[in-house]
């Protein structure tokens, strides 16, 4: 039996090109993107082929095509790990995927302003340093009718700075039922002693009365925070209180009222058949001194968290020195502003707003795509799998009105074998096209909900690829 290493077909180590020798074999790729990264991919390469040829499992085949392989090295080594990918999970706003997409208008606006200087904190009138809160606040406050506000990164931000601001070193009460936990283990009690303040619960799980916030008031206390329950749902024998009744209640106890809204919408969305959620304008209305919402959910934005008010409790907020660390840098911040001002005309909103494009598709729009895309689809996965049009629920996903459904339609592939190993191995191979498909496995079925796949293009693009890879 000959050993591997002297088979005639295996190369040995001393057939390896030097390293010189293989980068100016491979100059062009050396001119695009220079010596220091084409040469420590090339000495990773002869790394991994030595070892092989000492094993005497080396090819000697491969060598012939040494240069095509480090190029491919070199372009792998610079495509981004973030990608853009077709989200046919049938959650819209997904969380893992991204959540909202931005307006036209938003994509323009941070186009324009990073490559340039631009005045995020100038002053155009006086020429002096100005506040980038200044840039975004009347447009927030003409929107939700507050007296004031201001932004920071996210909404868990805005509620911790709210929270730190309001009631650090004294006591905050909260519902039993509100102690909620978000993505990402971030619960409520958490956030209350990150702030340095004092939780009190009252009221029990699932009810709480106007009569718990009033014995628990004390000259201790320092907030009264609502939480808006966006991410589940208690049913059956509840009680809570709004933020009309309690408002009040607070008031007389000398404290302010802090709600947070999660997801925050901004228009009413009953006004196009989904269903109904808490408005901040709505909030301040009923007499709350602070409403925070996000920018990335409902709102149609950038990841951001809002925060609107009373002149008093925005400005103890702006002022709190944590504010800085977790203030809104000015990518997020361009897309924000050119997003709240599509609201200053909702009758275009369902046209420029892509989350609430996709939100309100009908189904009969979906369905047709589906049927449109049937043949193709079932013709690059034959004879492996087999395809059909359905009927879907999608969800509008990030925690907002989780038990509520959209009707829907897409594909849903099946594998010829019946085995579930073979449905996996298909959605391993649609995540490695080029322009990554994400769906979801239900019940013996990869399916493919078409709600936010507006266009048949970039899924039929990419079919012949997905047709060579099953193959």
């Amino acid at each position: 039996m000959v050993h591997g290493s002297k088979a005639p077909d295996n190369a040995a180590p001393k057939d390896l090109p030097a390293l010189d020798k293989l980068l100016r074999e491979c100059a062009p790729v050396v001119a695009e993107h220079g010596h220091t990264l084409v040469a420590r991919e090339a000495r990773a390469l002869l790394d991994g082929l030595r070892a092989r040829a000492v094993a005497g499992e080396l090819p000697r085949a491969e060598l012939d095509t040494l240069p095509q392989t480090l190029a491919a090295r070199v372009t792998a080594r610079m495509q981004p790990h973030m990608r853009a990918v077709l989200n046919l999970t049938g959650t819209v706003i997904h969380t893992n995927l991204g959540r909202s997409l931005l307006a036209d208008a938003a994509l323009q606006q941070v186009l324009a302003l990073t490559g340039s200087p631009n005045n995020l904190e100038f002053d155009l009138a006086t020429g002096a340093r100005g506040d980038r809160d200044d840039l975004i606040e009347d447009l927030l406050c003409e929107l939700t009718g507050a007296e004031a506000a201001t932004v920071v990164n996210n909404n868990a931000a805005a509620v911790l700075l709210g929270i730190a601001a309001l009631a650090r070193g004294q006591e905050a009460i909260v519902s039993r039922g509100e102690l909620v936990e978000i993505g990402g283990a971030f619960r409520m009690p958490d956030v209350m002693a990150a702030a340095g303040a004092t939780l009190v619960e009252v009221g029990t799980t699932n009810r709480t009365h106007p009569r718990d916030y009033q014995a628990a008031l004390n000259p201790r206390t320092g907030l009264i925070v609502k939480v808006h329950t966006s991410n589940y749902a208690v049913q059956g024998f509840t009680a809570s209180v709004d933020e009309a009744t309690l408002a009040p209640i607070a008031h007389a106890g000398g404290v302010p009222l802090m709600t947070d809204l999660g997801s925050g919408a901004l228009v009413d969305l009953a006004q196009w058949g989904l269903p109904a959620e808490p408005l901040p304008q709505a909030m301040l209305a009923a007499g709350c001194d602070v409403v925070t919402f996000s920018g990335d959910k409902l709102l149609g934005g950038p990841q951001a968290g809002l925060i609107v008010g009373t002149k008093a409790a925005v400005g103890k907020i702006r002022k709190y020195p944590m504010k800085r660390a977790l203030r809104l840098s000015k990518l997020p911040f361009a897309a924000l502003e050119a997003t709240l001002r599509l609201y200053l005309r909702p009758e275009r909103l369902v046209q420029d707003l892509p989350t609430l494009r996709l939100l309100t598709r009908p189904q009969a729009q979906i369905a047709a795509l589906a049927q449109q895309l049937l043949p193709a689809v079932a013709a690059a996965v034959a004879p492996r799998f087999t395809v059909e049009v359905v009927a879907l629920q999608s969800q509008i996903g990030s925690g907002s009105l989780p038990v509520d459904r959209l009707p829907s339609a897409g594909l849903a592939l099946s594998a010829v074998d019946g085995r579930g190993r073979t449905l996996e191995a298909l959605a391993v191979v649609l995540r490695e096209l080029p322009r990554p498909v994400i769906g979801r496995i239900h019940e013996a079925r990869l399916l493919l909900d078409l709600r936010c796949l507006e266009e048949p293009m970039p899924l039929t693009s990419q079919l012949s690829v997905l047709k060579e890879s099953l193959a």
